[in-house]
Parts: C-alpha cells; sequence; structure tokens
C-alpha cells in the first residue's frame, strides 16, 4: 500500500509541476521544471523519491536528447556551426570559470555552486550530470531552483533589449533571407538546351551535384510521373525539386522557369510515402537501385530522423528510411513490395537496440579516466548522452536501426526528465529553506551574475571576435543558454528563420558541453 502511496504523489507532484510550468506570465513559463519547484515544496513536506528512480530518469533523459541531436550534430560541426560552436564554448567556459570564482570566494559547496551553474544556463541535462556525480542529500537542485528563474528570466530581457541596442537588427531581418541551407522548392521549368536532346536524366550531373530531382513532366496539360524510358528534349516541361541556393544551376543548365500555372496535380494517385524494411535497399544507393528504369518510379524526398531532404544520386538507404516516391499507381505499388513497405515501422521503437543503447551508455559512464590525483568518467548522464549521439547520428548499423520515432522519443525523454526533477526536488526539499536562510541573498546575487556572463560574453566575442551579424548572435545566445523562451522573444521581434537556425545549429552542442563541464566544475571545487 505504501509503494502505490507513493507512485500515486510522484504522479501528483509531475501533474501540478507541469500545470504550473505551463502557466505563462508575459510569454514566459516554467515547462518541465516546474516539476522541481512542485517537488521542493513537497520535499520540504516529507515526499521524497528514490534516488534509483530518479537516476532511471536520467539515463532516460539524456540517452533520447543525444538520439535526437545526432543526426545534425556532427552536420553542424563541420559547416556554417563551427564560428556558432566556438562561440558556445566561449560562453559555457566563462560560466564555468566565474561559477568556480565564486564557489571560492563566497565559499560555496560544489552542489550548490553546480546547482546554480545548472540553472543560470537553464540546464536540466547538468542538473542531471551533477546530481549524479554528488552524493545522496546534496543541495544541487537547491542552488538549482533559486538560479533557474534569473536564467529564464534574464535570457528574454537580454534579447528585448538588443534590438534597442543595435538597431541593426531590425534592419538585417527586413532583408535576411530563410534557412542559409534553403527551403526545398518545387519549380516548373521549360527544356531548352539542345545539348540535352536524347540524354537520359542519370546523365546530367548537375542534378547529382545540386541535389535536386526531376520528379514529373507535362502531359496533355497535367503533371504526369517521369516514365522510366524517359529522355530529354527541347520544350519539355518539368517539375524540379530542390533546395534554394541550388535548384538555380538546375534551370539554367536545363533552361528556364514555365509560364504555366494551371495545371493538374495528381498528388494522391502518383505519390506515396513507403517506409523501407527490405534488405534488397538497405546499404545500397540511389544510383544502384535504378529506381526510374526498373520501377518507373522517383524519389523525391526523404525523411530520416524527422528531418526532410532531397537525396542525391549517392545517398544511401537506411532502414526506416520514408522515402516520398512519385509514380503511376501500379508502379508506386510494386516498389512498395520491393521496398518491404510498413507503415508501422516509421512509428516503432525497436526495444531491443533502446536497452541495448542505455546499456552501453551506462557502462561507458562507468569507465574513469585518472590523470595523477584528478580522476575524470562521463557518469550515467554523459556515457549515455555520449552513445545517443552516436547511434542517433549513424542511425543505421548493418540490419539494425538505432532510429526512435519522434512521438516515441519525445515522451520517453519528457518522461525521464519529470521523473528526475521530482526525485531532485523531494530530495532537497527537507533542506530547501535552512540553505536559503543560511546564505541569504548570496545565492541570488551568485545566479545573477552567472546569467550575465555569458550572456555578455557571448556578445562581446560574437560581434567583435567571431564577426557574426546580429541575428546570428541573438540565436546562438540562446541556443547556449538552451533558452527556447529566449528563441521566443528573438521571433517575436524580428521576421526572419536566421535566429532559429542559430540556435538549432547551437543547442545540442551546448547539451554536450554543459553535461561534461559540470562535473568538471564540482571535481575543481572539491
Amino acid at each position: 500500500m505504501t509503494v502505490i502511496k507513493d507512485m500515486m504523489l510522484l504522479f501528483a507532484v509531475i501533474g501540478l509541476g507541469q500545470i504550473l510550468g505551463r502557466i505563462s506570465l508575459r510569454g514566459v513559463s516554467l515547462g518541465s521544471s516546474g516539476v522541481v519547484f512542485v517537488a521542493l515544496l513537497a520535499g520540504h513536506f516529507g515526499f521524497h523519491v528514490s534516488p534509483e528512480v530518479g537516476m532511471v530518469g536520467v539515463v532516460l533523459f539524456i540517452y533520447c536528447l543525444g538520439i535526437g541531436a545526432g543526426p545534425s550534430f556532427l552536420q553542424m560541426f563541420f559547416s556554417r556551426g563551427k564560428t556558432l560552436m566556438l562561440l558556445t564554448v566561449v560562453m559555457m567556459g566563462a560560466t564555468a570559470a566565474v561559477a568556480w570564482g565564486l564557489a571560492r570566494i563566497f565559499q560555496l559547496s560544489p552542489d550548490l555552486a553546480s546547482g546554480l551553474f545548472a540553472g543560470a544556463l537553464t540546464s536540466t541535462p547538468a542538473l542531471a550530470a551533477a546530481t549524479e556525480k554528488l552524493p545522496v542529500g546534496s543541495d544541487v537542485a537547491v542552488g538549482f531552483g533559486i538560479a533557474y528563474p534569473f536564467g529564464v528570466v534574464g535570457v528574454i530581457l537580454f534579447i528585448q533589449l538588443l534590438p534597442r541596442w543595435f538597431p541593426e537588427i531590425k534592419a538585417a531581418a527586413g532583408t535576411a533571407g530563410s534557412d542559409p541551407r534553403g527551403e526545398i522548392l518545387r519549380e516548373l521549368v521549360q527544356v531548352t538546351n539542345a545539348n540535352l536532346n536524347g540524354k537520359r536524366l542519370r546523365d546530367v550531373t548537375v542534378l547529382a551535384r545540386m541535389n535536386c530531382q526531376v520528379s514529373r513532366i507535362i502531359k496533355d496539360g497535367q503533371l504526369r510521373p517521369i516514365p522510366a524510358d524517359f529522355q530529354l528534349e527541347v520544350g519539355q516541361q518539368l517539375l524540379i525539386i530542390g533546395r534554394t541556393g541550388q535548384i538555380e544551376s538546375v534551370i539554367e543548365m536545363l533552361g528556364v522557369r514555365s509560364s504555366e500555372t494551371q495545371l493538374v496535380l495528381d498528388v494522391e494517385r502518383q505519390r506515396r510515402y513507403i517506409v523501407v524494411t527490405s534488405k534488397e535497399l538497405v546499404g545500397r544507393t540511389l544510383k544502384d537501385l535504378h529506381l526510374l528504369s526498373r520501377f518507373g518510379v522517383t524519389i523525391a524526398r526523404i525523411t530520416r530522423q524527422d528531418i526532410e531532404f532531397v537525396p542525391a544520386a549517392n545517398e544511401v538507404i537506411h532502414f526506416g528510411d520514408i522515402l516520398r516516391a512519385v509514380g503511376e499507381p501500379d508502379s508506386l505499388e510494386a516498389f512498395a513490395d520491393y521496398a518491404g513497405h510498413r507503415a508501422r515501422t516509421a512509428e516503432e521503437t525497436d526495444l531491443v537496440i533502446l536497452a541495448g543503447g542505455l546499456i552501453l551508455g551506462m557502462i561507458l559512464g562507468r569507465l574513469s579516466v585518472s590523470f595523477g590525483s584528478f580522476s575524470f568518467s562521463l557518469g550515467m548522464a554523459g556515457g549515455p548522452l555520449l552513445v545517443g549521439l552516436i547511434l542517433g547520428h549513424f542511425g543505421q548499423f548493418g540490419r539494425l536501426s538505432t532510429r526512435m520515432p519522434r512521438a516515441g522519443r519525445l515522451l520517453l525523454a519528457e518522461l525521464g526528465l519529470t521523473v528526475f526533477l521530482a526525485q531532485a526536488g523531494s530530495q532537497a526539499g527537507d533542506q530547501f529553506v535552512s540553505v536559503v536562510q543560511q546564505n541569504g541573498w548570496t545565492l541570488c546575487v551568485v545566479a545573477l551574475v552567472l546569467v550575465l556572463v555569458p550572456l555578455f560574453t557571448g556578445l562581446l566575442a560574437a560581434r567583435y571576435w567571431l564577426k557574426l551579424d546580429m541575428l546570428e548572435i541573438a540565436g546562438g545566445i540562446c541556443g547556449a543558454m538552451t533558452s527556447t523562451p529566449g528563441l521566443g522573444a528573438v521571433t517575436s521581434v524580428v521576421d526572419s528563420s536566421i535566429p532559429a537556425t542559430s540556435y538549432a545549429t547551437v543547442y545540442p552542442v551546448a547539451l554536450v558541453l554543459v553535461t561534461l563541464l559540470t562535473p568538471i566544475l564540482i571535481s575543481l571545487i572539491s
């Protein structure tokens, strides 16, 4: 009966915390972190959650974060993200250094200092890493609960003041383009290049180089799928799919944009989403498969790990890929059978792979590296995060797919996070009042400084050293502070997708870096 009572209280704390987190004051809300405040109050009155239960929540939450960030993490690192990632390193490094210095000056314990560090950065992964590193009964959640509101409100106020300090933000927003990678477009093109007469699509190298696809041709006033024996001829009107910045080169090579506007597109009959499960496709490239000549279908787009893209000819097919195939109904049916189409695969989570990934992450987290008297381990936060990043990046190991559908991943992450927050808050609830009384305004001052340091350090470094434009700076700072409300404040001021792109570039790096920095900070203070 006691176990049932404890379970009911746990879910009551989680539910009340979620309700508190949804309350919005001038666009500011606590989100899932509302659970830690309800748990602090419940812990003050004797409610407790077992540390083992909290650790299960940590592992689930962090692993799912890694799986979600994995597909874009390395891509961002090797593209425009290098500069933005350097901004993140500067901000995080400065904050950790100041946290260490203030802990020395004010004689703060490692648990309070690391909690303030995590709360100022509004980072629940940092709180998870600190909780795992510290002994049971630490005050880390107290520090987090004090600093978190400063972190949320501080970023929003800072972002709202930026346009007043730098009026060019709004001016830049007026001329800024869309996503630097380019949005996926469809363009109708008339072939005028006589040099292309009689050529097959695979012979037009610019299509592969620019990752564009020819999916349909106009016949009898209608857009029809490309036939298996298709050859280019002057006068043809083709539907091209590609990204901004790439599709223009294809149009220039083929001819000119068509003036036709009133066309019938039979979407329902000529397009189908096909989930790949067959070993005949997995591990092979589109070029090797010759799908147009064999089946009369064109793969217009691929969705993998929630990311949709126009595939190149050398794109390798992964298990669980969702292919948008264009063709005649009979051709699509034959291709679906060949691909082993199973719609449920896109929504299923392989529990064997999930369990294996979690076990591997925990083993990695337990490994310790020693440098003289100093030892370091990734812990139960860093280990699952690193394994999740690796599995999320590759997505496929032979016949094994490591992907998780977005809905399942978000549910597991949210469940793990709220269970962990309930445990951390309840554990610190006993000491919350006494710690605040003992330290007075010191904790609030330290929290405020830890919020201001990364904001102004990031602004100065990005503006005068890294030479980023103001829209990138605004999004990058919000990403480094892992502040979604801050990003909302940016997008409400400017009409541009650049801040969101910068945020998405920096956010996974910030998650990884803060998770690794937190145990180092604790060790240095100790």
